[in-house]
């Protein structure tokens, strides 16, 4: 007991020694959720809490894969530095506060995850001397090692915790709803690292130890990935002779079908690789040989469907990086179909470098082309409706409600890509004077557009949120405070009297009160006349209060909501709330 003890204490020591900065990172990653649970960050002031999470989980990858090449070619603490300022680079890029963190973020945030674990993939081969062999023994030991800490660490946190709830509960220790969550964080950020750290021991020189072929993995290739990767083009196959036959446009979805394909089949044939040389494994050579020649009349409907939806609208970041991977994937299809003496890094390189160029390639990068794109379509839009009067645009013009939404959706895309001084041009001072212009609501075109009529033979559909400004309700003399359901049906027994709260999606009625199943009061009514102050608006509007009030024989009661919601489709009304209470006091 007392060696094995002694063993595993070496082992844990000699992981901390060989991976401090790997460790010290998802640490810090760690203690941050943790103390952003327990102060619960969600403000522009804690925002920096976020924007550590993000750096320091770029981290994690980033030193594993410069630990690999300081371990091929030295220069660990040169290396380390330059990890050190690429973090506090990142830092500086994401935003300074939380209303400026939108979804252009996500665009660089999500390809760099992708490609700092790229970078894991090859970077220890980047010099030349390394046989193939090695490098894919490399990766099936990751990927192995991956797989083995997520079912350690599931098991491990699942038993952690369940300990936690068991003294909790046993003892009545009344610990706070908070630990769970930490510990959860805990286990899954540091335990993970340190469990996954574990099991690649020394590094580079133990991930690169031949051994025997997976029995598990050849049986999930032979028997699973390759028949449904078959039954997958069989089905593409098909598609693509009805659009031939029926002579009509790809749909747009099937770009991503053809891709999920594509990078699967790819993933098959790494998994597959040292078998592909195996007399006794015809299945393998077969495959290998097929899978890129039957992509290439996929890659023909592909870049079919992807340029029929950037000639439509132009282009934006997802459709970008769509273009990219059919560009990446017609590259690795014309190497493996032409070079004879190919190699399998040229797979995670070839991407890596692909990414890398839609990041930070000047004029070219997946920003600067989304950016100009929608520019383009924006003016297109605006001078093929005549709506410029004098390069401004008129926002008293009869407009169908379509353009009307093109127009804006536009402005909404650049406003999040920080193009504001370029929109200005267009617009007048009296729009530029509109709340809703300063506060970038430029999805809500009725805001702006005065004259907007249906599109004909569509259906158009308007919206009215009223959002409370209240943060708190005022209980007067109220007796009895009950929370309204958020749907279906709650009853309440208030002494010897029974309410039923009843939220309804009819025609009749969307909210009544009933007491004791007799005398009914429907509050719909009540609610539209909250409505009625508001005329034709629509979008978001603050009020002052949102309250009703009412009664139910010997009861008098109010009902306060944070939100009232109406939306109008087909000329049909529907009312809907989030969250309230009902007060209640007798009479």
């Amino acid at each position: 007991m007392n060696k094995k003890l002694t063993e595993i204490f070496q082992k844990a020591n000699q992981t901390l020694v060989n991976y401090p900065m790997i460790l010290l990172t998802s640490f810090i990653m760690s203690l941050t959720v943790i103390y952003a649970i327990e102060t619960n960050s969600s403000t522009d002031e804690n925002f920096f809490h976020i924007k550590i999470i993000f750096c320091t989980s770029f981290g994690i990858s980033l030193f594993f894969a410069l630990k690999m090449l300081s371990q091929r070619i030295g220069k660990q603490l040169l290396l380390t530095v330059i990890g050190l300022l690429f973090l506090i680079g990142y830092y500086f890029i994401l935003p300074q506060n939380k209303d400026d963190f939108n979804e252009v973020y996500a665009f660089i945030i999500i390809p760099t995850y992708v490609l700092l674990h790229l970078l894991v993939a090859f970077i220890p081969y980047i010099t030349t001397g390394n046989p193939e062999k090695k490098f894919w023994e490399y990766n099936k030991n990751l990927f192995i090692n991956f797989a083995l800490t997520m079912i350690f660490t599931g098991v491990l946190t699942a038993g952690v915790e369940l300990a936690v709830v068991s003294v909790d509960q046993l003892f009545s220790f009344h610990f706070d709803d908070k630990v769970y969550p930490e510990i959860f964080f805990l286990m899954a950020i540091f335990g993970s690292t340190f469990i996954f750290l574990l099991f690649n021991e020394n590094g580079l020189e133990y991930l690169e130890k031949e051994s025997t072929y997976p029995v598990v993995l050849k049986f999930f290739t032979q028997f699973i990935l390759i028949p449904l990767l078959f039954i997958y083009v069989v089905i593409l196959y098909f598609y693509s002779g009805k659009i031939l036959l029926a002579w009509e446009l790809p749909r747009g979805w099937v770009s991503y079908l053809i891709l999920a394909y594509s990078v699967v089949g790819i993933l098959a044939l790494l998994l597959v690789h040292p078998l592909k040389e195996a007399t006794t494994r015809s299945w393998v050579k077969m495959f290998s040989k097929i899978f890129y020649f039957s992509l290439i009349p996929l890659m023909v409907l592909l870049f079919t469907a992807i340029f029929t939806r950037l000639l439509q609208y132009g282009f934006t970041e997802p459709r970008y990086f769509v273009l990219l991977l059919a560009l990446w994937l017609s590259a690795v299809v014309l190497y493996f179909v032409f070079q004879k003496e190919s190699s399998i890094k040229f797979i995670p390189i070839s991407l890596f470098l692909f990414g890398l160029f839609a990041l930070i390639f000047p004029y070219f990068n997946t920003f600067s082309v989304a950016k100009r794109s929608q520019k383009k379509e924006l003016e297109k839009i605006l001078i093929t409706n005549n709506l410029l009067d004098n390069g401004k645009i008129n926002f008293n013009k009869k407009i169908t409600d379509s353009i009307a939404k093109q127009v804006t959706d536009k402005f909404d895309f650049l406003n999040e890509r920080f193009e504001k001084e370029y929109l200005k041009k267009f617009l007048t001072d009296s729009i530029k004077a509109k709340e809703e212009y300063k506060n970038g609501n430029f999805w809500n075109y009725s805001a702006f557009f005065s004259n907007v009529v249906p599109t004909s033979n569509e259906e158009s559909t308007t919206y009215l949120n009223l959002n409370s400004k209240k943060t708190y309700y005022d209980v007067e003399n109220y007796q009895y405070i009950i929370t309204i359901p958020e749907y279906g049906t709650t009853e309440i027994k208030i002494k010897n009297d029974t309410f039923k709260i009843e939220r309804m999606t009819n025609e009749g009625g969307f909210l009544k009160i009933s007491l004791n199943s007799k005398e009914t009061v429907d509050l719909t009514p009540h609610i539209k006349a909250v409505f009625k102050k508001y005329n034709k608006a629509s979008g978001d509007i603050d009020a002052d209060d949102l309250f009703i009030k009412s009664s139910i024989e010997n009861y008098e009661f109010r009902m306060s909501f944070n939100s009232l919601n109406k939306s109008n489709y087909s000329n049909k009304d529907e009312y809907n709330f989030n969250e309230g209470l009902l007060l209640i006091k007798e009479k």
